[in-house]
C-alpha cells in the first residue's frame, strides 16, 4: 500500500515569548539555504514582528549546525525561471529581505548557532547584534563559484573593517568566528554551551531601555554616518530636543531621579518625538 506522503516542516518558524519574537530558518536537511519562498516568509515574519507592540527584539537564528549556506543553487544553476527559482527573484528577494532587516525599527539579533557562507553573511551584517558559538566557521563563497557577493556587500562592508573585507571576499577564504569577530562582522562570541546565556544577556539589557529611545538611535546609527557634520549636528540636536520632551523621555527621567523602574509605553506616537 501506498504510504500518504509525509507532511513537510515549514521552512520558516516564528514564535513569540515575552517580549522577545524569533524566526528560525528551518531547513536545516539543506544548511538553511535560501530560496525566494524562504526569503519572502522570513520578512513578512519580521513584518509581522514589527507590528507587534508586544515585541522588544527580534532574534533571527537557524535550526541545525549551519545558521545559513547562501542562495538555494539547486534553482540557479538552470534554466528555470519559476516562481521559486532563484534565477528569476532569488536576488531581488535578497536585497528585499536585507533591506527589511537593516531598516528594522526593532532591534535585531542573529543568533547565529552554527556555520554561515554567502548570503548568510548579509543576514548576520544586517542584524544590530551577532551573537555566534566559536565553533562557527564562515566563508564568502561567492568567487570559489564564479559569483560575486554583490548584495551581501551592502551590509557587510557597513559593518566589516576594510583590508579584512577585501581578504575574504576576494579569497572566499573559510575563517573562524574568532577571525569575523575582530573583522566586525560579530558583536560577540561564545562557546556554544553559552549561546542562549550570552544571547538572553543583550536581550536583558535591551528591556531596559525606552522602546522609542532604541528606535531612535537605530534611527540614528543609520543617518549620521552619511551626513556632513553640519547635517548630522542639526538633524540631531531636533532629535534630541524631540526625545527630552517626549512622554518616555520625561518618563525616563522621572524614573531616575525618583530611583524607580521606568514604565515604558509602547504605544508612544512617532510625531510626538519630531514635534
Amino acid at each position: 500500500m501506498t504510504q500518504p506522503p509525509q507532511d513537510i516542516p515549514p521552512s520558516v518558524l516564528y514564535t513569540v515569548e515575552g517580549v522577545i519574537a524569533t524566526v528560525t530558518l528551518n531547513r536545516p536537511d539543506l544548511r538553511n539555504r535560501l530560496s525566494p519562498a524562504t526569503m519572502a516568509m522570513t520578512r513578512g515574519f519580521f513584518e509581522q514582528a514589527v507590528a507587534d507592540p508586544s515585541v522588544r527584539a527580534i532574534i533571527i537564528t537557524g535550526a541545525g549546525n549551519t545558521f545559513c549556506s547562501g542562495a538555494d543553487l539547486t534553482s540557479a544553476t538552470s534554466a528555470d525561471t519559476g516562481q521559486d527559482s532563484f534565477l528569476s527573484s532569488g536576488p531581488v528577494e535578497l536585497v528585499k529581505l536585507l533591506r527589511a532587516l537593516m531598516n528594522c525599527p526593532k532591534v535585531t539579533i542573529a543568533r547565529v548557532q552554527g556555520h554561515v557562507a554567502a548570503g548568510g553573511n548579509g543576514i548576520v551584517a544586517s542584524c544590530d547584534l551577532a551573537i555566534a558559538v566559536d565553533e562557527a566557521r564562515f566563508a564568502f563563497s561567492e568567487v570559489r563559484l564564479g559569483l560575486v557577493p554583490a548584495v551581501v556587500s551592502v551590509p557587510c562592508l557597513a559593518v566589516m573593517n576594510r583590508r579584512d573585507a577585501q581578504e575574504l571576499f576576494l579569497t572566499g577564504d573559510r575563517v573562524n568566528a574568532a577571525h569575523m569577530l575582530s573583522a566586525g562582522l560579530l558583536t560577540s562570541v561564545v562557546p556554544a554551551d553559552r549561546l542562549d546565556d550570552e544571547v538572553d544577556r543583550y536581550c536583558s539589557m535591551l528591556a531596559l531601555a525606552g522602546p522609542k529611545a532604541m528606535q531612535h538611535t537605530k534611527e540614528l546609527l543609520r543617518r549620521i554616518p552619511v551626513l556632513p557634520p553640519n547635517e548630522g549636528f542639526e538633524w540631531a540636536s531636533t532629535l534630541s530636543a524631540g526625545v527630552f520632551a517626549s512622554s518616555e523621555g520625561q518618563e525616563g527621567m522621572a524614573a531616575f531621579l525618583e530611583k524607580r523602574p521606568p514604565i515604558w509605553a509602547p504605544s508612544v506616537s512617532d510625531e510626538e518625538t519630531r514635534s
